[in-house]
């Protein structure tokens, strides 16, 4: 494991948490992440510091790699060429080997040696351009989207080079990057461009295409609603007119009329809360309450789920 950062180990945790024995190749000197967030990500490994720009480090580096199944970097490309650690010089020393890549933006290509992180690769890979209300400009989600889904499709693509090495007895090169990863995670905003050659905008806590599905108002605050039958919804809310209404009675035709309709859903929604409507409607209606993460963990369902564990630090 020579990966850093967030993207790279995200690939790692996954082979660890599916019992891969992990050993983490730690530069000298190397500033990473620190407290919780480095425990997050490199959970489960040993370790070692090896200094890969030497000849001392890299022969230690090159015993390892004999023993390995899979070697993980996210280096930007160069970097493993100056080492002497490109696919190539590492096959000479174990075939079977796979080798799996991550960068910002990919293995070459005009952008291939400049540095990549998630809050530039959201602005860069469109996603910036479809989130947040209309008209309030670009906005970021709220989790680095592009490193978590970069190091999952690594993750999976090593899985599937493994399940090959069985038929072939060689390893293979497979990468990805964040780029390429954020513009998969684009879905159906791309593919509306690709196909249909509208450019996606804004529609913040509304479906793009799609309604109602969204966040409303309550007496007390927020609930996600996704009602693919507007007129069930509309009968459990006391809005029966509405959901009657001819205008209304496929989505396509709701989604003009979102800001009226929205108006409407949520006046009927100030007279109950949150917790009042999902009791109301949450067996019939897809429904959920907005939750701060801390709420997301004291949720019943969440615990009954055991999402968490709670483990000793051996000197903490």
């Amino acid at each position: 494991d020579l990966a850093q950062a967030r993207s790279g180990p995200t690939c790692v945790r996954q082979l660890v948490q599916l019992g891969a024995d992990a050993i983490q190749v730690w530069a000298p000197g190397r500033a990473d992440l620190s407290g919780s967030d480095f425990a997050n990500m490199h959970m489960g490994k040993r370790s070692i510091v090896l200094d890969l720009r030497v000849k001392p480090g890299l022969e230690v580096f090159k015993k390892l790699v004999t023993r390995a199944d899979v070697l993980v970097e996210n280096f930007r490309p160069q970097v493993k060429e100056r080492l002497g650690i490109a696919p190539e010089d590492v096959w000479k020393i174990n075939p079977r080997l796979i080798y799996a890549s991550l960068s910002g933006f990919g293995q070459d290509g005009p952008n291939v040696n400049r540095p990549g992180i998630d809050p530039v690769i959201q602005g860069y890979g469109g996603l910036m351009s479809v989130t947040g209300p209309p008209g309030t400009g670009p906005s970021r989600v709220g989790i680095a989207i592009s490193d978590t889904a970069s190091g999952t499709f690594l993750a999976q693509g090593v899985l599937a080079a493994l399940y090959a090495r069985e038929k072939t007895g060689k390893g293979q090169w497979v990468h990805t990057s964040l780029l390429e990863s954020m513009i998969n995670m684009l879905d159906f905003q791309a593919t509306k461009w690709l196909i249909d050659k509208v450019v996606p905008g804004q529609t913040g806590n509304q479906h793009p295409i799609f309604f109602p599905m969204g966040m409303f108002r309550t007496k007390d605050g927020y609930m996600n609603i996704g009602a693919p039958d507007f007129q069930k919804l509309c009968s459990l809310i006391g809005l029966n007119e509405l959901g009657a209404d001819p205008r209304f009675q496929q989505s396509k035709d709701r989604v003009p009329f979102r800001e009226e309709l929205t108006k409407a859903i949520e006046g009927a929604l100030a007279a109950k809360t949150t917790a009042e409507w999902i009791a109301t409607i949450g067996d019939t209606i897809p429904a959920g309450p907005v939750l701060a993460i801390d709420e997301v963990f004291a949720d019943a369902q969440v615990r009954h789920l055991n999402v968490t564990r709670t483990i000793k630090h051996p000197t903490k």
